[in-house]
């Protein structure tokens, strides 16, 4: 970089309240001089480890990569949260720029062989070093680390690995910001009555709100954000436009010029399959699944495979129901995706005797919060504070103290919960500082975990409150789940905190956080309507607990199809062309004509905007079987709320991050590793 602008501390020392970044004191210029020093200070702190005269020791070695780079980290993270949350243009063009380099920067101490020579001669002696079980998780985890980095690997390979490295950062990167421009970019703008026709108010206030931000005050806006696309495709009664917005909305990344990924995808899927062969991997599936709970390929399609069979035959018995709806409504044309939502939410309506308008009035957003708050309190004896005085990264952005029982400080969290046009699409959580408790050079000991949710929920007009579907409340609590998977933790090393877990487990505290929002006590508490206050009446509350597997057969199959095209994707050789992958995949396992994946190739962010769920998608299926058993051990007791169980699950999922194996983990909790039978019973597919 030639950025000469000085140095802005607030970049990197964050002296907010509890430790928190003073955001409002950083510009979009600061990250490129930040980014300069943090880089050289890392690498110099890696050359001190690695040229100690001293022998190598836990401490001298382990512990010091474990600190070293808390620069860099800062900078990154406060960095990385806006180019996903609050992008621009200026971001954009420093992401560009930044994810190749630290590609190099990380392939370089991957690649130095003292450093490495230190941290093998440990791992090879570790029998003797009277290490606990997480330190010895730390150094494994450390040295494997450096193998699949090529620390073992001849010169010439190890450069040949580290180009391929910083190649693959840099078209995620493009990736990610190609699927971003496609969103930003297609809006369809409704003026008429007509075209409005079916659209509840929740809907065009959201629409009205998004034709703002757009610059067409008084017009209403379908846009690619799923929290307005979906309910337009539910509610909207004019099938040409259903038809129109739902083929823009699959064709992200896939649309020509200079924002289609599909050479993105084939040039990443041929350098995988190549990183793959130079670490001694049959295929890139075997390298990202070695050390994870599926273990292999053939354990991962043999899961999927099985929930298939049934969720396809689910789903054609839905398809036929709402073929039959729409011809008894006089309609003549074939059940397409864009008439699925329509027909399924009219059949819902029909069955159970109530409709996602009906229920919305009951899911305000800040009630959720609340229930998602009240949750954790009675499970874990955390309670929520907000900091309104402090300030976020984004206007939108909410900051509370997280304290326990005592009134001590567990944690930081950060709530961003609207959809924006500078944000990426889809939910997340992140941190900007992991929880661990080592001593640091500055004295402290040790750091709080400062833990963030990202949202995209429509935002409502200005005095009225945002209200959730049924789908955006479980989002809201899963993310939740993430987070007190951050913020709960409790261990010694940062690279084990929280979510420092395998793929396929972290889904695990997320996906059962959301089982608690449907319990009936939750829901009598904090699902009340939007205008009178009243709770959501017990006949609507049974009809929503009915009908919890409605539709379950479309929903497992556009998921299920993406993790099965990822998974083929990743072990065959590297196609030239991969959505001729895509159909062959969809063709052999008879995906029915009214649905498509839930992340076609060319937008599957997941697994294509960096190389987080790569050859993973399916851990979100693999957790589900975990999430099942694991609420059904609340259920055996009669209470959602157990305190001995809730107890349990802290001491051996929420708190322990990456401290144990999985596996073992999972057992000390449950007593057992699950069967799919629970999680496909909750899917109402069981046998």
């Amino acid at each position: 970089m030639t950025e000469t602008r000085a140095l802005n501390p607030a970049v990197t020392d964050w002296n907010g309240p509890h430790g928190l970044p003073r955001f409002e004191a950083i510009s979009d210029a600061d990250f490129a001089p930040a980014f300069d020093a943090a880089l050289a200070e890392h690498e110099a702190e890696i050359d001190t480890i690695a040229n100690n005269p001293e022998a190598p020791t836990f401490e001298n070695t382990i512990v010091a990569l474990e600190i070293a780079g808390d620069a860099l980290s800062r900078v990154s993270s406060v960095f990385w949260c806006l180019a996903g949350a609050n992008t621009n243009d200026a971001i954009q063009a420093l992401e560009r720029e930044i994810s190749p380099r630290m590609s190099r920067h990380y392939s370089k101490i991957g690649m130095n062989a003292a450093l490495f020579a230190r941290i093998d001669s440990l791992w090879e002696t570790r029998e003797t070093l009277d290490l606990d079980l997480e330190a010895t998780r730390v150094l494994e985890r450390h040295w494997k680390g450096f193998v699949k980095s090529g620390a073992k690997l001849p010169r010439e390979e190890q450069e040949r690995l580290a180009a391929i490295n910083e190649t693959l950062a840099g078209l995620g990167t493009r990736f990610g910001q190609n699927v971003l421009a496609d969103e930003k970019s297609w809006a369809l703008f409704l003026d008429s009555e007509a075209d409005l026709a079916g659209l509840p108010g929740f809907l065009r206030d959201a629409m009205a709100s998004a034709a703002r931000e757009r610059g067409r005050d008084g017009a209403y806006a379908v846009t690619l954000s799923r929290s307005i696309i979906e309910p337009f495709l539910t509610f909207s009664e004019v099938r040409a436009l259903r038809e129109q917005a739902f083929k823009a909305w699959v064709a992200r990344g896939e649309n020509g010029g200079e924002t289609d990924n599909r050479g993105v995808v084939a040039e990443t899927l041929k350098l995988r399959a190549e990183k793959a062969g130079l670490l001694g991997y049959a295929n890139y599936a075997a390298l990202k699944l070695d050390n994870t709970m599926a273990k292999t390929p053939e354990a991962v399609n043999g899961l999927l495979s099985q929930v298939w069979e049934k969720a396809v035959a689910r789903a054609r018995e839905e398809e036929a129901d709402l073929q039959a709806l729409a011809s008894a409504a006089g309609s003549n044309e074939t059940i397409m995706p864009w008439d699925w939502r329509f027909y399924a939410e009219k059949l819902r309506a029909e069955r159970f005797s109530f409709s996602e308008s009906e229920l919305k009035p009951y899911l305000q957003l800040e009630k959720i919060i609340d229930a998602c708050f009240d949750v954790a309190s009675r499970l874990f004896g955390i309670t929520a504070v907000e900091r309104k005085d402090v300030t976020g990264y984004h206007p939108d952005v909410r900051v509370f103290e997280i304290r326990n029982r005592d009134g001590g400080l567990v944690a930081l969290f950060l709530g961003d919960y609207f959809a924006r046009s500078s944000k990426r699409s889809g939910a997340w959580m992140s941190s900007f500082q992991s929880q661990h408790r080592l001593d640091l050079p500055n004295g402290a000991k040790g750091e709080i975990g400062i833990i963030y949710n990202v949202c995209n929920f429509a935002k409502p007009a200005a005095g009225r409150p945002a209200l959730l579907s049924l789908d955006d409340a479980r989002t809201l609590f899963h993310e939740f789940g993430h987070a007190l998977h951050g913020m709960l933790s409790n261990v010694t090393y940062p690279s084990v905190s929280g979510t420092g877990v395998s793929r396929d487990f972290v889904e695990l505290p997320s996906q059962l956080y959301e089982h608690w929002l449907t319990v009936p006590e939750i829901l009598k508490t904090y699902a009340v309507h939007v205008e009178t206050g009243e709770p959501m009446p017990q006949s609507l509350l049974d009809k929503v607990l009915a009908a919890r597997t409605f539709n379950s057969g479309f929903a497992t199959v556009e998921f299920t199809a993406s993790a099965l095209v990822d998974m083929a994707l990743h072990t065959i050789p590297a196609p030239e062309d991969p959505m001729a992958v895509q159909a062959e995949v969809l063709e052999r396992i008879g995906l029915p004509r009214a649905i498509v994946m839930r992340h076609a190739t060319p937008h599957f962010q997941h697994v294509f905007s960096g190389d987080g769920y790569s050859a993973g998608y399916y851990s979100y299926m693999w957790s589900e079987v975990l999430d099942a058993d694991a609420f059904a051990a609340f259920e055996e007791t009669g209470n959602a709320f157990d305190p001995g169980m809730a107890e349990k699950l802290k001491a051996h999922i929420y708190s322990v991050g990456g401290s144990i194996d999985p596996e073992e983990a999972y057992k000390a909790f449950r007593g057992k590793l699950p069967s799919p039978d629970a999680m496909l019973a909750k899917k109402g597919l069981a046998a």
